[in-house]
């Protein structure tokens, strides 16, 4: 997870948005009104986390607990996943738990036909980007599954940077994420998307404008601002992706150190649904 406006609302009465959401047209997850996460019996944090490329061992996670972060982003899955995790279990997620983090699963599939990393270009969207983000999105579930991470937890999609601006390419990636939202929510996980403000976010920002159905319904953006806080009127529009649906990464590639243990990692500040383990 390595990179790095606003938007006028919605104004539809109280009456049509309730007739929009039974239709599917509007997602309940963009707007106050919608269904509040613990009517769902899904587990949200509000603070300060990290994510780094590989899980840590048990020993640096008990010595971070000096931090100021209390949850940490953890790759579960995906094609394009870049390193290694040898840490990375079921077991380890329980100990975790139970050391008071909490879990934000990451999921690196398939990414845009014009991604612009060059170690992510062999994992590039082929002719089939619907039928792709299908079957991705019922492995990043099995991946979850495997790791004791239950239902009504959400799985968070990475899309690395790439330009939005390119028709056929932006299409592609719209394609994909529906149906890799609508596989995750189908087997009762909550979709969440990683990307970075001017590219994928900024494409799913016009999306909800627009009313595209099927869309995200956490957004989790990689804003390198500095500044540890959720609103970004340059990004998203105020009543975007709220509440408890939005995830700043604020900072990235910084070293720091707690309990003797050094650790690089991406700066987030968090308030959004976390991993729940069964």
């Amino acid at each position: 997870m390595r990179r790095l406006a606003g938007s006028v609302p919605l104004r539809l009465s109280v009456l049509s948005s309730a007739l929009l959401l039974l239709s599917g047209a509007l997602s309940p997850a963009f707007g106050a009104d919608g269904p509040s996460w613990s009517a769902r019996g899904v587990a949200t944090f509000t603070g300060r986390a990290f994510d780094t490329c590989a899980a840590p061992p048990l020993a640096t996670m008990r010595a971070w607990g000096t931090s100021p972060y209390r949850a940490v982003g953890v790759y579960a899955g995906g094609r394009a996943r870049a390193c290694p995790q040898p840490e990375l279990s079921a077991g380890w997620l329980r100990e975790v738990r139970g050391l008071g983090w909490s879990v934000l699963p990451l999921y690196v599939g398939s990414q845009a036909p014009c991604v612009q990393a060059a170690n992510k270009k062999e994992y590039r969207l082929g002719e089939d980007p619907e039928g792709t983000g299908t079957k991705e999105g019922r492995d990043a579930v099995g991946a979850a599954r495997a790791l004791g991470i239950a239902p009504r937890s959400p799985l968070y999609l990475d899309v690395e940077a790439y330009d939005e601006r390119r028709t056929e390419c932006a299409r592609a990636v719209l394609s994909f994420v529906r149906a890799w939202d609508r596989a995750v929510t189908a087997e009762g996980y909550v979709p969440g998307f990683y990307s970075s403000a001017d590219s994928g976010v900024a494409q799913l920002e016009r999306e909800r404008r627009a009313g595209t159905a099927d869309l995200p319904e956490v957004m989790w953006f990689a804003h390198w601002t500095g500044r540890a806080s959720l609103d970004a009127p340059e990004v998203l529009a105020p009543q975007a992706w709220t509440p408890q649906r939005r995830i700043h990464q604020y900072e990235g590639n910084v070293t720091e150190t707690y309990g003797g243990r050094a650790l690089s990692i991406d700066r987030n500040q968090v308030d959004a649904p976390v991993a729940s383990l069964g």
